[in-house]
């Protein structure tokens, strides 16, 4: 594995922490997972958007850069890679998606101290899936709270995402894993390490398995 650090993202249901499970085991990397149960507003968000929607996302900021902070900044001598499922941008992603623009103004302040403090990504890799597919994995996973997910919340999550990947300087890839199921089918896990381990330039390279 030629990537240092590497981040995987993607939709709510894509599959990044398994995939990130996955690398890891592989390459005897270090795992930076996020806390998703952790936030209190969440699950009252769900039910009540607009009121929580300020609440949740400031939060997750808090919690996803302090997180950050701790894992990548502490020098390891015994993992050479780190994975993880998560970058503090998921937080301007969602943010866009959920605030209004007074909000969002803040959250932005906010969002841009913290991540000038953090190192970037090697690369990013962005899975992405149709919503119906997102949808079949977000009930198979059971999360009580994220039962009524509709299809155009998803929708608006995806846009966000690619509204800011094409502003991004960074490595990135856009892998399509559609019907792909990378966990049970090792054939297509060790495709998905050899196209990762690849060279990158700055930009998006779009693959689809």
């Amino acid at each position: 594995m030629q990537h240092s650090y590497l981040v995987i993202e993607g939709n709510i249901g894509a599959g990044k922490t398994s995939l990130v499970d996955l690398l890891v085991k592989k390459y005897q990397g270090r795992e930076v997972l996020e806390g998703f149960a952790e936030n209190p507003f969440l699950p009252k968000f769900y039910e009540d958007p607009k009121r929580y929607a300020f609440a949740v996302e400031m939060f997750f900021l808090s919690e996803r850069y302090h997180q950050l902070n701790n894992e990548l900044l502490q020098q390891s001598l015994f993992d050479q890679h780190t994975f993880s499922d998560y970058f503090l941008s998921k937080s301007l992603i969602f943010a866009r998606a959920n605030l209004d623009s007074d909000e969002f103004d803040l959250f932005f302040k906010m969002y841009e101290i913290m991540m000038k403090q953090l190192p970037q990504p090697d690369l990013l890799v962005y899975l992405h899936r149709d919503v119906n597919e997102l949808q079949y994995n977000i009930q198979k996973r059971g999360r009580a709270y994220e039962a009524d997910i509709s299809d155009a919340y998803l929708q608006r999550i995806e846009s966000s995402y690619f509204q800011f990947l094409k502003q991004q300087p960074l490595k990135m890839l856009l892998l399509d894993v559609n019907g792909i199921d990378f966990v049970s089918d090792y054939e297509k896990f060790d495709q998905i390490c050899k196209i990762i381990n690849q060279p990158f330039e700055q930009g998006i390279k779009k693959v689809k398995l």
